[in-house]
């Protein structure tokens, strides 16, 4: 797989008590068939993204970015990021998730790739893109930014939506002692968290906040 990032090489939340124990869906079988995942999503829908610091909100214009979109509403829908952890946090840069807990289903996303959609928005502070590690690339990894970022405009990263008022307040409680991913610094290795799953993130990054659980809280035809 290609390692979806936004890298320095390539220059509205409710918060919930931090111990509360959020249950997450069963896991849907249907995560390992990513050819079936294909509903269009609605032209602007919010997504509440509740995770080990409280929750965050994020509002998506399907206009921005349609492919983008789409592929966000079918993994909410059938619960792909419960359970991720937020394993590149970058303070000044990006927040960055994606890689599902379960080896299996990361191995089934790995080369599900959706086509780059027209360059549009900018990636302004607060506004969420998927990753890509080059054109037409994008499977499954968001980030946030942290900071205007207008050099990623012409790599391919589109935003598809923003979150909504407050929810950064909660986005900059996630640890980010760990630096970056390797090789380039200290953090987790993308390839081992695919392989190995949840195992290795709690045995050697046990500080990584993570989301609990993503759902679609409505839509908009």
């Amino acid at each position: 797989m290609h390692k979806a990032i936004c890298s320095l090489a390539i220059l509205a939340g409710l918060t919930l008590p931090l111990a509360a124990k959020i249950p997450q869906k069963a896991f849907d079988p249907a995560l390992l068939k990513p050819a079936s995942l294909t509903e269009k999503a609605p032209a602007s829908f919010r997504v509440r993204f509740e995770t080990t610091q409280g929750a965050f909100v994020v509002k998506v214009n399907r206009a921005w970015s349609p492919l983008g979109a789409d592929r966000l509403y079918n993994l909410v829908k059938h619960g792909y990021y419960d359970g991720n952890s937020l394993f590149r946090v970058r303070p000044g840069f990006v927040v960055q998730w994606g890689i599902h807990p379960r080896p299996e289903v990361a191995s089934a996303w790995s080369n599900a790739i959706i086509r780059d959609d027209p360059q549009g928005q900018g990636n302004l502070k607060g506004r969420v893109t998927f990753a890509t590690g080059g054109p037409h690339t994008r499977t499954t990894q968001l980030f946030i930014n942290l900071v205007d970022n207008g050099r990623l405009d012409s790599k391919g990263f589109t935003p598809f939506g923003e979150v909504e008022a407050g929810g950064l307040e909660v986005v900059q409680k996630f640890y980010a002692g760990y630096g970056e991913g390797a090789p380039m610094g200290k953090g987790p290795d993308q390839e081992r968290m695919e392989r190995e799953g949840q195992a290795y993130v709690k045995a050697q990054f046990p500080k990584l906040d993570s989301i609990n659980r993503a759902v679609i809280l409505g839509g908009q035809r």
